[in-house]
């Protein structure tokens, strides 16, 4: 008997809906049930969010720094405008109609400028100044914060000075109210980060140049189950998970007599899933040599 050959299983949010509805030992049969069900998936991702289990959207970023700014986003923010080429690097830019104001980090671009986060918001059309350079240009396009939104949490980050990468501490809120002087200039060796809705990375020392990058990995949420025949951001190892945990998610509004059946399922397939989505590490281990 042949084997198929092929690895490409994968289902769509309508199929992951019948089989939760399956396993609640009902059929789907309304319009509504699709849409609550729906909504009990995207639920689900968040509560993945917060353990921490979408290891599979780690990426990297990298931000060019900016000489006295400390405070980024926590992901590349950038502001499309009509000309960039006669701003500079670390000034503040104000909006001639909104009021709102940002510092420019970096020049990515001769139509955009990566920016901190704006106090306000800027307004497509209108003018903006440079606080320093007394440039002016219009702005293309509202600032998209999705991205930035989107991190979770950071992992890891070092500064990169001509070639070489420096690791840098992440210390806590507390932490860093604590250092006495945040005025202090040099090479970052530490960094805060606030997880607001749009979450950011303050920086110890504050940046003493503009050539210094600073690299971190970041974790995002999943993406959103939005259209019924989607698939998913995951792999193949977590599909047994999110059709339990959508089943067990489902019970409680449609099944309650299910409950404690499909909650123990799927404590043991998400249980599963987490430990083949840990990191692995090389280890040895050393006999001891002094007698004891």
């Amino acid at each position: 008997m042949a084997v198929s050959g092929s690895k490409d299983f994968e289902l769509d949010v309508t199929e992951y809906i019948e089989e939760a509805f399956e396993r609640c030992g009902l059929v789907m049969r309304t319009g509504y049930d699709l849409k609550t069900a729906k909504r009990s998936m995207n639920l689900l991702f968040a509560d993945w969010a917060n353990r921490g289990l979408n290891q599979w959207t780690i990426g990297q970023v990298s931000i060019s720094l900016a000489n006295g700014i400390s405070e980024y986003p926590a992901g590349l923010l950038t502001i499309s405008v009509a000309s960039s080429a006669s701003f500079s690097v670390a000034e503040t830019i104000t909006g001639g109609t909104s009021g709102a104001t940002a510092s420019i980090t970096s020049i990515p671009s001769s139509t955009s400028l990566a920016i901190t986060i704006p106090s306000g918001t800027f307004s497509v059309s209108e003018t903006i100044t440079g606080g320093t350079s007394g440039a002016t240009t219009t702005v293309s396009a509202v600032v998209n914060f999705q991205s930035v939104q989107s991190t979770i949490d950071i992992l890891a980050s070092v500064v990169r000075r001509t070639d070489t990468d420096y690791n840098i501490q992440r210390i806590s809120r507390g932490d860093y109210l604590g250092i006495p002087n945040k005025a202090t200039t040099g090479r970052a060796s530490q960094f805060f980060v606030d997880k607001q809705i749009t979450p950011t990375i303050t920086l110890w020392p504050v940046p003493e140049n503009d050539t210094d990058v600073l690299y971190f990995d970041r974790l995002v949420r999943i993406d959103d189950a939005d259209n019924y025949l989607d698939t998913l951001q995951m792999p193949f190892r977590f599909y047994p998970a999110l059709s339990a945990g959508l089943a067990y998610y489902l019970s409680m509004k449609k099944a309650p007599d299910r409950v404690s059946l499909l909650k123990s399922i799927y404590d043991d397939e998400i249980a599963r899933a987490i430990s083949q989505d840990a990191d692995r590490t090389s280890f040895s281990v050393v006999p001891a040599t002094n007698g004891s």
